[in-house]
């Protein structure tokens, strides 16, 4: 099924199968089907509560997640649409704090795919619009709405009046989707070509709040910004953070800010918390107080970013005093996140599974050199890097002496368990396996 989605609900599945039917089973960018199924559903889009819209390659979800917490802590409500799921399809839209019921989510899905009849919509254009047709029909302060795949021609980007955009970090990820030619659209070098189609989410008036990216790059969002007359607020231009004596700097036109660190493992969270509180200071629509900031830092939590697991099946096949982190990462860019998580700690034991169409060297390299070992699995359901050859590809091109494949994670850590002693061990490379990982280790995200 599209993205592994199952229920153990009854009637969710019934559609989720007619889903499966419909749906033509891939990625197809265009807004010509999503804007002519919302307008079958009464054009529910244009009746959301104040919106937030965030695009880019890594970090995307984590800034919705501190936005939500920002604005939660002050005392309102937040609508989130997110993707993909980990273990359940609800994941993906939250209703006024709580993830969306079975029972809500079987009667949208059923009314949407009535009415998508004949369309061919995609899998993520169906559950667009049922998470829009949700968030209108529920009252909520405010909306947090993240980009699927790209931004340009993205479902979500049928956004009009978002009271601010937003642009995490950028690199290269779906270059099969993003780097395709089109007419109209210049030539240039990938990178850039990724910051063209991630600032397509700019839109007339609203502020486009972006990280600080190279001049190349910045300059592509700038042009976007200015031809779709958005107000950029480009971070070093206006607005700044910077981490250090264990606290987050944040400063711009109104003002300086002393906020505690995230508590989410990993200097990049920093980065994407600073983007939250740029995009919350740069629009009027929705206050949140420093004290709300503050506790945002502390509050968020995003499943399969540098998570450590809890107690549970996975992590007692392990002797005591070991850990296991998780990260859904699985391009270069997440590599060197997690490089700079690992830079000051001991050495670890990666457990990894990849989808056939991602650069597992680029994402292993910026950290090769704090793997242990290395073990790889397949990603059931999913077209991925076969285990056999990544573990001698791990071998010859980074020089990894001790890779192997395993059947599955339990497999990986019952090998990791008969070598005696306490592990750090990461499982990473793919939000597949994540998911799976968070489910046999009874840890299913709420």
């Amino acid at each position: 099924m599209p993205d592994h989605a199952t229920s153990t609900d009854p009637a969710v599945q019934a559609q989720l199968d007619r889903l499966t039917m419909l749906s033509p089973g891939k990625d197809i960018l265009g807004l010509g089907r999503i804007a002519t199924l919302l307008e079958r559903l009464g054009s529910p889009h244009h009746h959301l509560p104040p919106v937030f819209h965030v695009s880019g390659t890594n970090g995307k979800g984590s800034t919705c997640a501190f936005l939500r917490g920002a604005i939660e802590a002050a005392g309102l409500t937040a609508h989130v649409y997110s993707s993909p799921h980990l273990v359940r399809f609800n994941e993906r839209i939250r209703v006024a704090g709580r993830l969306i019921d079975d029972t809500t989510l079987s009667a949208l899905l059923s009314e949407v795919l009535d009415h998508a009849e004949g369309l061919e919509a995609s899998f993520f254009e169906v559950t667009t619009a049922v998470a829009f047709c949700a968030f209108a029909r529920t009252k909520a302060d405010a909306c947090m709405v993240e980009v699927g795949l790209g931004g340009r021609l993205d479902a979500t980007n049928v956004l009009t009046k978002p009271i601010a955009c937003g642009i995490a970090s950028l690199g290269l990820d779906h270059e099969a989707f993003l780097l395709a030619p089109g007419d109209g659209i210049p030539d240039m070098p990938p990178l850039d070509r990724i910051a063209f189609e991630k600032a397509g989410i700019a839109k007339f008036g609203a502020p486009l709040v972006t990280q600080k990216y190279s001049a190349s790059m910045g300059n592509t969002v700038a042009v976007q910004a200015s031809l779709h007359n958005a107000v950029l607020h480009a971070r070093g231009e206006g607005w700044d953070a910077a981490a250090y004596d264990g606290r987050l700097h944040y400063r711009d036109a109104t003002g300086k800010l002393n906020l505690p660190l995230p508590r989410m493992t990993g200097a990049h969270q920093a980065d994407n918390a600073a983007l939250a509180i740029a995009m919350l200071r740069h629009q009027s629509a929705i206050h949140a107080p420093e004290a709300a900031l503050s506790a945002a830092m502390e509050w968020t939590r995003w499943p399969a970013r540098m998570q450590l697991l809890a107690n549970g099946p996975l992590t007692e096949l392990l002797p005591e005093d070991s850990n296991i982190w998780l990260d859904g990462g699985h391009n270069p860019d997440a590599g060197a996140a997690i490089a700079k998580t690992l830079e000051d700690g001991p050495s670890v034991h990666v457990i990894i599974g990849m989808l056939e169409n991602k650069d597992a060297i680029g994402f292993l390299a910026p950290f090769a050199h704090k793997i242990e070992t290395l073990t790889a699995l397949p990603i059931a359901g999913h077209a991925h890097h076969d285990p056999k050859d990544l573990s001698q590809l791990a071998q010859s091109r980074l020089h990894i002496a001790d890779a192997r494949p395993a059947s599955n994670v339990t497999a990986a850590l019952e090998l990791r368990a008969a070598q005696k002693g306490p592990s750090n061990v990461l499982i990473c490379g793919s939000l597949y396996l994540a998911g799976e990982v968070l489910r046999l280790n009874d840890q299913v995200p709420d």
